[in-house]
């Protein structure tokens, strides 16, 4: 991706959703864009507007943490934002010497699988762009239609999102899903903008999905933590579930497990699930395409 590009489109973005009155700034005269001007990020930042507008031109190569604390206060940032700014600056004027997407994000290490199939309840490994490379059994009949929506490929969040119609019924908030996930492809393009794979995930995903164009027009972001989904599975019904996540840093990987209340109706539903669910999967039950530590 292109760095200063992405870098320029934030910034911008930031700085046209606050208002001269939301910073306590006079309006004075017609504004020909939306939100504050660049000099005007420039003073409440504390910085001169030339070199403001600079680094809004994408070259945050050499910016300090003082003025990265300064610009986030001045554009109202919020803690996702202001992380993805810092990894937006530490990106800045490294080039191609960043590395690629690594082997490591396609393989699986079998002590990891076997950790996933210790679990009770869905579990899964993904990587930074979002394709689920391994789960556990109760987790692959969870994500049962994304995974025959991959037809033998490695299942992936986004493309099965943006990309097949089926989605809109397997997520119950489809919208919020939608967000999210593009947030979370924003923060890793932050991260790391020469990941090949991100950089054709995008691409497909711009180029066959006006949603997916849409919002990543936004430069929202978020990074994985925790949070809620409601997802409608075709045979446990509406699951209302809480996630968590766990990163493998030494794989550049992530674990993603799946819960419900106690005692609620998707506890039950996912119990239920998982009496179905068994290690070795039966001829005909959805599977995922093999990794190395499977």
């Amino acid at each position: 991706m292109d760095h200063a590009a992405e870098t320029r489109a934030f910034l911008t973005s930031r700085r046209a959703g606050i208002s001269p009155q939301e910073a306590g700034l006079p309006a004075h005269g017609t504004r020909r864009v939306p939100g504050l001007r660049r000099a005007e990020v420039a003073q409440l930042a504390g910085i001169s507007t030339e070199y403001y507008a600079r680094l809004e031109r994408g070259d945050l190569s050499g910016v300090s943490d003082q003025v990265l604390d300064a610009l986030a206060r001045a554009l109202r940032l919020s803690e996702h934002d202001r992380t993805h700014l810092e990894s937006l600056a530490r990106t800045a004027g490294t080039g191609h010497r960043r590395r690629r997407c690594p082997a490591a994000a396609a393989t699986v290490r079998p002590s990891v699988q076997h950790l996933l199939d210790s679990m009770t309840g869905p579990a899964f490994v993904v990587n930074s762009c979002g394709d689920v490379l391994a789960a556990n059994a109760v987790g692959r009949i969870l994500y049962a239609p994304m995974i025959e929506s991959a037809r033998g490929a490695t299942p992936n969040h986004a493309r099965f999102t943006f990309l097949d119609p089926r989605s809109h019924q397997f997520w119950g908030d489809w919208d919020s899903a939608a967000d999210n996930l593009v947030a979370l492809l924003h923060a890793q393009a932050g991260r790391d903008p020469y990941d090949k794979a991100l950089t054709d995930l995008v691409a497909d995903l711009s180029t066959h999905s006006q949603a997916f164009r849409t919002r990543w027009a936004g430069h929202d972001i978020l990074q994985f933590h925790q949070g809620a989904k409601v997802i409608h599975h075709p045979d446990a019904g509406l699951l209302h579930l809480s996630y968590e996540t766990l990163d493998l840093p030494g794989d550049g990987l992530i674990l993603f497990t799946y819960g419900a209340e106690p005692g609620s109706a998707s506890e039950a539903a996912l119990r239920i699930l998982a009496s179905h669910a068994e290690p070795d999967l039966a001829p005909g039950r959805p599977s995922l395409p093999p990794s190395r530590g499977e």
